[in-house]
């Protein structure tokens, strides 16, 4: 094992997959001459040529249409986006194109893409670039969605993501880029299987289920909730859709108690969905009411001392966890 950046884990993925696969190639705004606009494809251009690391205008709708092109040839295009708030530049083909065409082509075309970026707010983007868009695409058969919240989520998920026949979209942090983690050791082939989350940090009197920007939170909140002798379990999804329900299941059928802290806005959201699948699963498990600390239900503010007001937090976290424990 080693410690490598978030962005790191990220570059040594695309970099070994596409090695690794011919039809791999990476594709999106300023990834190629300029290293990427955080940097994750630096030095592919140089390793692995204009071929393979393509720039793209700005037209979203374009390059992701024609990424879901190239994937029906038998190609396996990796797009990136800038920050998925531009993804929804491109809902058209990532919603009716891309997740439907095996089914409407009666399986004669697979659409192995992969859709990658920085998701939800970063800091003082504004409202238009600070959208958090898992719960939109988690809605729509025939997509999958991750999350990777360490270095070592990132790599796995990513290479993962990559190999898989169905489109894929890979939701990174903008705020991780420059996180350490330990991550394995360069020559082993690192997957994470989709659907598959992973307990942080073990406990017995509360789950908090977390995943992307609200893992480090969580942590954090149970480094505050042991001082109260309150051991809270954090569990970490990794993966939106699939969701790997029987984790869930099983962390709450031990704690009895559950905070879900997710990094969109609470209407319809993620975290509705786990509580729905908890009541409906283990309501008799249950030793008080499921908690969801989320974004407040209005637009990003600029505004830094606003937009802090508005996010999700580690104190939030606790206090939810106190009120039900």
């Amino acid at each position: 094992m080693r410690e490598i950046t978030y962005r790191q884990a990220l570059n040594e993925a695309l970099a070994e997959e596409i090695e690794r696969d011919p039809n791999v190639f990476l594709m999106g705004e300023e990834v190629a001459e300029y290293n990427g606009a955080y940097k994750v494809s630096q030095g592919l251009l140089d390793r692995f040529g204009a071929e393979r690391i393509i720039d793209t205008p700005i037209s979203e709708n374009g390059f992701a249409g024609l990424g879901i092109g190239a994937a029906m040839v038998g190609l396996r295009p990796v797009v990136e986006f800038m920050t998925f708030s531009f993804s929804l530049v491109a809902f058209d083909q990532i919603v009716n194109n891309a997740p439907n065409m095996l089914t409407m082509s009666g399986g004669q075309f697979n659409i192995p893409i992969t859709f990658r970026g920085p998701n939800g707010p970063a800091h003082q983007l504004g409202a238009t670039h600070s959208h958090a868009t898992e719960c939109l695409f988690a809605n729509v058969p025939g997509l999958k969605i991750c999350t990777p919240a360490t270095p070592r989520d990132a790599k796995g998920l990513l290479k993962t993501a990559v190999r898989d026949n169905n489109p894929v979209l890979v939701l990174e942090c903008e705020l991780f880029y420059s996180h350490k983690g330990m991550v394995d050791d360069e020559g082993v082939d690192l997957l994470i299987p989709l659907g598959e989350a992973e307990i942080k940090r073990a406990g017995s009197d509360v789950t908090i289920i977390c995943y992307a920007q609200t893992v480090p939170m969580a942590l954090a909140a149970a480094e505050t909730l042991a001082g109260e002798k309150i051991n809270a379990e954090v569990l970490d999804l990794r993966s939106i859709k699939p969701l790997d329900l029987p984790a869930i299941l099983r962390s709450v059928a031990k704690t009895h108690r559950v905070v879900i802290a997710e990094q969109d806005r609470p209407f319809c959201g993620v975290g509705a969905e786990i509580s729905y699948r908890i009541q409906k699963e283990i309501f008799d498990e249950l030793d008080a009411p499921i908690m969801r600390v989320a974004q407040e239900d209005v637009p990003m503010p600029y505004n830094e001392r606003l937009e802090q007001a508005v996010l999700p937090n580690a104190e939030k976290i606790v206090a939810a966890a106190k009120k039900i424990c």
